[in-house]
């Protein structure tokens, strides 16, 4: 096997490692930062637990890749999505309610104020074809485009649509995304990345300076997502060939010649001819 100078930080492990520990929480603050509103800036988190639980023991519980509280007790939570889900929007808007919820007071005197929350999700798939922004914010606002509610916020970062080479990188942000695209590719520190909070990133993801246990759970966690990829793959493959074949079906059936539909669905002449006999 071929081994890599520097672990993926969209691996589950990768992810955790550089971005989950509290000692190296400034690695955090500056991704989302980088990544927040100008007004939204942070200057400490502290990690809180993951696992979140609903209030009926029948509903669905929430887990997030991280949890975090700033100094003024504002809820940020971290989503790493490594390929595409059905409903994905709809389980950030799920998962942003156990925060809020959380800040119910019991007893007599609650005047309702919340603190904000942000839902800031990383994405190494694209989600909106028709749109060719990959940073996307996203708040409450009413028919007149003007924000309702300045308290819930919603940050999406679709990684395959960031296109930029290490000569075309300007800000905070760009270097970020770059990092994060093509950290498994670099074979030393691009100059580019000279500042500190890079180079510590760097650091953090050498491979061998892992310890054999973390080495051996790294290189688990790719097995299985490639595992899971293949699978979504063929299951994709096969969903082609059964609509493929449905259209053949059709075509022959309006009367088109076996060649006509072979050259419109791309099936060879003796699968269509197959059909055509069945």
């Amino acid at each position: 096997m071929c081994i890599p100078h520097y672990i993926d930080p969209l691996s589950n492990i990768g992810f955790k490692k550089i971005f989950g520990e509290e000692a190296n929480k400034d690695i955090l603050i500056d991704f989302l930062n980088s990544v927040l509103p100008a007004e939204d800036q942070i200057y400490d988190l502290t990690y809180k637990s993951t696992e979140h639980l609903p209030k009926n023991d029948t509903d669905r519980k929430a887990i997030y890749d991280l949890y975090c509280e700033n100094d003024k007790g504002e809820k940020f939570i971290v989503e790493l999505q490594r390929a595409e889900q059905t409903h994905f929007k709809d389980r950030t808007i799920y998962y942003s309610s156990f925060p809020i919820q959380e800040q119910a007071k019991r007893g007599k005197g609650w005047d309702y104020e919340l603190k904000a929350v942000y839902v800031i999700s990383i994405m190494d798939f694209i989600f909106d074809e028709r749109d060719e922004d990959f940073h996307h914010i996203v708040q409450l606002k009413n028919q007149k485009n003007q924000v309702f509610y300045k308290k819930l916020k919603f940050v999406y970062l679709e990684l395959p649509k960031f296109r930029k080479q290490e000569k075309d990188l300007k800000t905070n942000f760009d270097k970020w995304l770059y990092l994060l695209n093509n950290i498994t590719t670099f074979e030393q520190m691009p100059s580019v990345l000279k500042e500190h909070i890079f180079r510590k990133v760097l650091k953090l993801a050498e491979y061998t300076a892992l310890p054999k246990a973390d080495q051996e759970l790294y290189d688990e966690d790719l097995k299985r997502f490639r595992d899971y990829t293949n699978t979504l793959d063929t299951r994709e493959e096969k969903g082609r060939r059964d609509a493929n074949l449905k259209t053949a079906k059709n075509l022959l059936q309006m009367g088109l010649s076996i060649k006509q539909v072979a050259q419109g669905t791309g099936l060879s002449i003796n699968e269509v001819k197959e059909i055509a006999n069945a």
